[in-house]
C-alpha cells in the first residue's frame, strides 16, 4: 500500500511541479501541497486519471495556465466532465471550464465559477479526503430516492427536477459552494427542495 500512495503523491508533485501549479510563497500553497500528498490521496489520485484523459484530448484538453499557475489546482477547458455545460472538479483538477477567455459577461461568468465555486470543491476534497467522495457520492444516492419519493404524490414538476435539486443542489457541499460563489439559490433548482439561505457569505464580498 506504501508503494502506491507514494507513486499518487509523486506523480502529483511531478505534474503539479511541471505546470507551477503550488504557490509556494504562501501557507496555502504549502498546505495544499501537503493535504494533496498525504490526506487527500484518494481525490488527488481521481486529478491524475483527468489529467490522463484530457492528455488524451485534442489540444489536451485546453488546459488553462492563467487560472492554474500558483493558483493551487489545475484548470481545463475541457477533460473528464459528468454533463455538458457543468465545470468538474477532480481533486485539485477543474475540468469542464471553458468559456472564460475574453471579456464578456460569460466569461467573466465562468471565470468566477472556477475561482469561487470550483475552488471551494478543490479545498473541500483537500480538508475532508476520503471521506468527502463518499458523504458527496452517499448524499446523491439517497438524494435521488427522497426527490422521486417526494415527486411521487405531487408531479407539480418534472421528476428529474426533483432529484437534481435534492441529490445534487441540496447537497452540503454544493449548497457550501454555490453560496460562495453568490450564486444561491441556484436558478435550475426548485426552491421548495433546496436550502433556503445561503450557507455562508460570498467570496466577492470579502475581497
Amino acid at each position: 500500500m506504501l508503494p502506491v500512495t507514494a507513486a499518487i503523491g509523486a506523480a502529483n508533485g511531478a505534474v503539479s511541479g511541471w505546470r507551477g501549479v503550488y504557490a509556494w510563497r504562501t501557507r496555502q500553497g504549502g498546505v495544499g501541497f501537503v493535504l494533496d500528498s498525504t490526506w487527500a490521496l484518494a481525490t488527488t489520485f481521481s486529478g491524475l486519471v483527468s489529467h490522463g484523459v484530457s492528455a488524451l484530448q485534442s489540444g489536451r484538453g485546453g488546459y488553462n495556465a492563467a487560472l492554474s499557475v500558483r493558483q493551487d489546482r489545475h484548470v481545463y477547458a475541457r477533460g473528464m466532465v459528468l454533463k455538458k455545460g457543468f465545470a468538474t472538479t477532480w481533486g485539485n483538477v477543474v475540468t469542464g471550464a471553458g468559456d472564460v477567455v475574453g471579456d464578456s459577461t460569460q466569461a467573466a461568468r465562468r471565470r468566477q465559477l472556477i475561482t469561487d465555486h470550483e475552488d471551494v470543491h478543490v479545498w473541500q476534497s483537500r480538508v475532508f479526503g476520503p471521506i468527502y467522495p463518499v458523504v458527496y457520492v452517499g448524499w446523491m444516492v439517497l438524494g435521488g430516492i427522497v426527490g422521486a419519493l417526494r415527486w411521487l404524490p405531487r408531479r407539480d414538476a418534472p421528476l428529474g427536477k426533483y432529484i437534481e435539486s435534492t441529490a445534487y443542489y441540496a447537497n452540503p457541499f454544493e449548497w457550501w459552494a454555490y453560496s460562495r460563489d453568490a450564486h444561491w439559490p441556484p436558478r435550475q433548482a426548485l426552491a421548495a427542495r433546496v436550502w433556503k439561505k445561503p450557507m455562508n457569505r460570498p467570496l466577492s464580498s470579502l475581497r
